[in-house]
């Protein structure tokens, strides 16, 4: 069939190219009849122009197409190769055919102009044919009693795909009735045969109106704010509620835009998709040796299948569970990787395991996500959230130096800031001895802080998901309780994007926006289940747990925030002098290995983070574990200079 399509195409473009001289002249003379040396100029200007015209449309492909799918690109295709003929004509008749003595005159200029302009036309009209009258769109249908009648949020390129594919599928039993949109410049506008009905806000008035069922949002690259306001109108109208997939994943290429699933949480907090500054970031890894800690957390995980497409030479999964280890092992082999994958299973505070791993590896750039993460378990386990997160810390970090490795990225958090609970404190530590070895040693270290990831182990969104199939109630610790989030894709890409920024001892985080109130987060969730809080399920207050904090931050007052490369990627300015020293960090660690009681543990962990609040107000009475003995003769108040 495409065979047989484009060889009548060349019948048609051989036949009107060959008659088209005729007709011009015909016009510029208002008659068939005119002087013989024009007769003689037009069958010579046909006899030279036709195969040169042929061998241009057959040099731009246009006879490899198939043109009942033909889109833009098509069109365009088509404009250059008039265009082109059009200049070959202009060069034939007016200069080619007088000065090689064919003719005795020149083609004259009027019919070189229309020729020009008709070529085009007699080029794109039979294509053009074949496309429009290929049944893309079959008549809409009147609807049925088993049809849905649809709303589509979004007139733009999604929400075509998608009236396309409803229209393509009937067995689907949805009927579109129109769109709504956010831009008033569309209103009463038809995209698809369909009108654009109103704006977003309009929604309930519209679907009371049009008598529609359902609402499809098709806006990939709307905000969370957006799709929450969609969300929360389609619930008052009692619309059921789908959506095409969010931008990342269509370029990841898993879905595509017309693939139609349930509105998830993460399509409600969504922002604007981080882009990467790929060259910068294969620098780091493409041919390279790259180890990740914590390789089969959530964070470190996602940053293996990333830092895979860099295409490393060698990539080291260090992490101290072995069957995390195995499962992203063996899901990244499936992948056919051409990096050579090392899995490490390795406790990074054995310092001597760790200092004989990096002397093997040597590798080029670092990812450190190994931490304890959970706020109130580490309110109950103090000495072993220092030993993990500020012990193992120093441990990568010393080896890290002692075999030469010059990046070295620490996943750091929000809770860093302000800390009101131990594992902020100790995150803030694990800083310290990053930016201290970044300016002790001249290294490209960094840290990044973000906040809470969505879908990580542990988080609240599975937490309300596990609550809300057991029948409730959904547990949310304060009615004003607010914090950052973003999916995993995003923090990696953070993480990754830092350290292709890093040039030693800078702290970066993700504008992020907003942040979320957690009981909305609970609200909306229980809506996207098809639950009714107060009927079906209920919220619960418990009150604000130990070490928790109503806000979370991202700056210390003495940071400042400045814009770096990457239009979403924040740098903090460090405004104070005097950090905590190698030695008062040591002397923290010591005491979390000895029988040391966690008030002093605490105590020791705000003279190095004088920010820090224990359950909300400073520790009193609890002597210091670091004394000014122990500080190489500085003194005690210069401990509080420490960020």
């Amino acid at each position: 069939m495409r065979r047989f399509r484009n060889r009548y195409l060349l019948i048609s473009d051989a036949t009107l190219l060959a008659a088209l001289p005729f007709v011009v002249y015909a016009l510029r003379f208002e008659s068939f009849a005119w002087d013989p040396e024009h007769v003689r100029t037009a069958y010579a200007f046909t006899a030279v122009m036709l195969p040169v015209e042929i061998g241009i449309l057959l040099a731009f492909g246009l006879y490899r197409r198939l043109w009942s799918f033909a889109s833009i690109w098509e069109l365009k295709l088509i404009f250059a190769a008039g265009v082109t003929a059009s200049a070959a004509a202009w060069f034939v008749g007016a200069f080619f055919l007088p000065v090689s003595g064919l003719t005795d005159v020149r083609v004259p200029l009027p019919v070189l102009a229309m020729y020009s302009l008709f070529s085009i036309a007699v080029i794109a009209t039979p294509r053009l044919l074949l496309r429009v009258t290929e049944k893309r769109y079959p008549p809409q249908r009147r609807s049925t009693d088993g049809d849905r009648r649809v709303l589509i949020a979004g007139a733009g390129a999604a929400g075509q795909m998608v009236v396309k594919e409803i229209h393509a599928n009937p067995q689907l039993g949805l009927t579109p009735v129109g769109f709504v949109d956010d831009d008033k410049a569309k209103l009463g506008l038809r995209l698809g045969n369909l009108r654009v009905l109103g704006l977003l806000h309009d929604i309930r008035d519209i679907a009371r109106r049009e008598r529609a069922q359902e609402l499809i949002i098709a806006m990939p690259r709307a905000p969370g704010t957006i799709v929450r306001q969609v969300v929360r109108s389609a619930y008052e109208a009692g619309l059921h509620t789908r959506t095409v997939p969010g931008l990342y994943e269509i370029l990841d290429g898993r879905v595509s835009v017309a693939t139609l699933r349930e509105v998830q949480i993460e399509d409600l907090l969504r922002r604007d998709p981080v882009h990467t500054d790929l060259e910068a970031v294969l620098r780091l890894a493409e041919g390279r040796t790259v180890l990740v800690t914590g390789a089969g957390g959530s964070i470190g995980s996602e940053l293996c299948r990333q830092l895979v497409a860099l295409k490393p030479k060698n990539l080291v999964l260090l992490g101290h569970g072995e069957n995390p280890i195995f499962e992203i092992l063996h899901e990244l082999l499936s992948e056919e990787s051409r990096a050579t994958l090392i899995p490490v299973i390795a406790d990074i505070r054995d310092r001597q395991r760790i200092q004989r791993i990096f002397a093997q590896h040597k590798p080029y750039a670092v990812f450190h996500a190994a931490a304890h993460k959970h706020v109130p378990l580490m309110e109950e386990n103090v000495s072993e959230a220092i030993t993990n997160n500020v012990q193992g810390t120093r441990n990568v970090v010393d080896a890290a130096i002692s075999c030469g490795t010059p990046h070295f990225v620490f996943v750091s958090t929000d809770k860093a800031v302000r800390p009101t609970n131990v594992m902020g404190a100790t995150k803030r530590v694990a800083e310290i001895i990053v930016q201290n070895a970044a300016r002790a040693h001249k290294r490209h270290f960094v840290s990044v802080r973000f906040g809470n990831v969505l879908g990580s182990r542990g988080s609240v969104v599975p937490t309300f998901l596990r609550q809300i199939q057991d029948g409730g109630p959904v547990t949310v610790t304060h009615p004003d309780m607010r914090r950052y989030f973003m999916t995993i894709p995003e923090a990696v890409q953070l993480v990754l994007q830092a350290g292709a920024l890093g040039r030693g001892g800078e702290l970066f985080m993700l504008d992020m926006g907003e942040p979320v109130r957690i009981v909305d987060l609970a609200r909306d969730m229980i809506r996207l289940s098809g639950l009714e809080e107060g009927t079906d399920i209920e919220i619960e207050f418990t009150g604000i747990r130990p070490g928790e904090k109503l806000y979370e931050e991202m700056f210390f007052n003495h940071e400042i925030a400045e814009p770096t490369e990457h239009p979403k990627v924040l740098r903090a300015r460090n405004g104070q002098h005097g950090v905590a020293t190698d030695l008062e960090i040591g002397a923290l660690i010591e005491a979390a290995l000895s029988d040391t009681s966690d008030d002093r543990l605490r105590a020791a962990l705000r003279d190095l983070v004088p920010d820090f609040l224990t359950n909300g107000t400073p520790t009193n009475g609890v002597p210091s574990i670091t004394d000014p003995t122990r500080r190489k003769g500085r003194p005690s108040g210069e401990m509080r200079q420490l960020v």
